[in-house]
This record gives C-alpha cells, structure tokens and sequence, in this order.
C-alpha cells in the first residue's frame, strides 16, 4: 500500500488521509499497515493504487555515440565475424520454384522454418569463411596428432576409475554370492532327492520282507542290496509280483484251484479252427495194415458179420 509521505501522527489532522501525493510516494511494511489499520488510520476507499505510466526514451544520439566507443577497427582475422544471407535450398532450386525466403513468405512462429533458416544461413556462413581462413593461413582441421586439454583433472579421474573399479567388484561379488545361493539350493535339492530315495528303497525292502514272511514270494532278491541290475540302478522300480501263498498251494492240491467247472468241453472259435493236432488215421479208426485196431492198439482178429454167415452156412 503506498501513502503519502508524511508521518502518521499527522493523518489524524489530515482528512484527505487517501489522496496521493505527486511529489513522492513511500512504501509501509505490512506490519506497520496493520498497524494503522488497528489504529483506524486507515479505512476503505481511502487509499487508492494508482500505477504510473512508463515513459520510454529513446536516445539515438545516445546509442550512436556508444556504438563509436566499443567500435574497434580491427583486421577480419581478430573480428571472424560474417554477415551473410542463408543459402539457397536445393530442391527447390531443382524444381524450378522460389524459396519461401525470396518471397518474403517465412513464417517466424513456424519452428520448422525457423530452424532451417538457422541452419541455411550457418551453413552459408561456413561456406564464406572457409576460403578466408585458408586465405590467412588458419587451420580449419585438427591434425592427427592432437590431443585436446581434459575438462577435468587428472585426480579427479582417478577418482572416477576408483569409483568404477570399486562398483564393478560390487557387482562382481554379488554375482558369485548368487550362483553360490543357486549352488545351495541345488546341493540341498539333491541331499533331499537321495534322502527320499534311501527313504522309499527302505520301505520297499520292509514290504518285501514282510510279503517273504507271510508267504507271498519265495524270492530273496531284496537282500541283494546294492547289487542290483543296471535296470534297476538306472531308476527303473520294478513290480514285486504277488506268487500264490503256502497256504493256498495246499488248498489248490486238495479242493483243486475253484471256478467254473462246467463248459470246460465246449468248442471256440480258435479251438474250431485249430486243426494241428488232427490225425486222419486216428480219427477214421485205421491203424497199420492189417484193419483196424481195438483198445490198446490190438489188431482186431474177429471176423465180419458176412464171413460170420458164410461160415455158419458152410457148417
């Protein structure tokens, strides 16, 4: 808020506390603005902002005579300053058509054109001082043999390859803890693989042991122990298969083996169509020579029923 310079003492005695003085104006804190405001020195509408107006000067013989004293006359070798139109755009050229700059027709708020014209007219400026510089003697190439000035120091450097050194065996240190918690994980994958293996070959030897015991199987492969076939080694677990008990064996030599008895004559398909074991001898009732054969395989020496009467008629 900006009063009139005068002290507050007297804003009491002045009613025309809010006009604004036109000689000079002093800026209060905010502090001592509430404390007027406490105070009632100051109400609403009494104190009025007025902005002024910015006058512009334009002193021309000012700036002319400024320009002479930084004016140096110097050789162009010590200036390497150049003024100079862009180049020419070639596809234009090549098409037969105007440029946009001849025209007059350069959009300044367009980004794309604005930087071309940049780009043109440094690219026409390095054509035009190019020959100059050959022109004075000044070298435009940097020979092979240069070595251009470090930015930084040679200390600092070192401290940056120590930095780089010291993280690379970080990352090289967390690399081998790693692979060496994989290497655990695996060892302990496969201690726990042996133990089930140890674990499940056990109760196979208690269950055939106890199938020995109650009769089930007379073999005594499972005290072999590690002498096993390659079959079985290679992870191959085989069947113990079930044989008939002692107890059962018995039963089947005293009451036979059961099932079903009747039919056990009957033809099938496979035994009608078997026909190896047919005799055509056998089954016609020829035996050797001499006629047919009675029980036992004993010739037959009773005469036929004809030879019978015959010989009764004889008699």
């Amino acid at each position: 808020m900006i009063i009139p310079g005068r002290s507050m003492d007297s804003a009491e005695e002045d009613p025309q506390l809010g006009e604004e003085s036109e000689d000079e104006h002093i800026e209060l804190s905010d502090g001592e603005l509430q404390e007027a405001l406490s105070k009632g020195l100051l109400k609403s509408g009494m104190n009025v902002l007025v902005d002024k107006s910015k006058t512009f000067v334009n002193n021309v013989e000012g700036l002319k005579l400024c320009l002479a004293e930084l004016h140096k006359d110097l050789a162009w070798v010590e200036r390497l300053d150049m003024t100079n139109p862009p180049a020419d755009e070639v596809l234009p050229n090549a098409e037969g058509k105007v440029s946009a700059v001849s025209n007059g027709e350069l959009n300044a708020d367009d980004d794309f054109q604005r930087e071309m014209f940049f780009y043109r007219q440094a690219q026409a400026t390095v054509l035009n001082a190019l020959p100059l510089l050959n022109k004075h003697d000044i070298a435009t190439k940097r020979p092979d043999d240069y070595f251009a000035e470090m930015a930084k120091s040679d200390q600092h450097m070192q401290k940056i390859r120590k930095k780089l050194i010291s993280k690379q065996l970080i990352l090289e240190k967390s690399e081998k803890a790693k692979k060496l918690r994989e290497q655990r994980k695996f060892s302990k994958k496969v201690q726990v693989e042996v133990i089930q293996k140890r674990q499940k070959e056990k109760k196979a030897m208690m269950s055939a042991v106890k199938k020995y015991q109650k009769g089930i199987t007379d073999k005594l492969d499972f005290l072999d122990g590690d002498q096993k076939t390659a079959k079985d080694s290679s992870g191959a677990s085989k069947k113990v298969q079930r044989g008939p008990s002692a107890k059962r064996k018995f039963k089947d030599q005293k009451f036979g083996f059961g099932g079903k008895k009747s039919g056990k004559k009957w033809n099938t398909k496979e035994s009608f169509n078997d026909v190896s074991d047919f005799r055509a001898k056998v089954a016609h009732g020829r035996g050797e020579k001499g006629g047919r054969k009675g029980k036992g395989g004993k010739q037959n020496k009773r005469p036929g029923k004809s030879v019978r009467r015959k010989m009764k008629g004889r008699s």
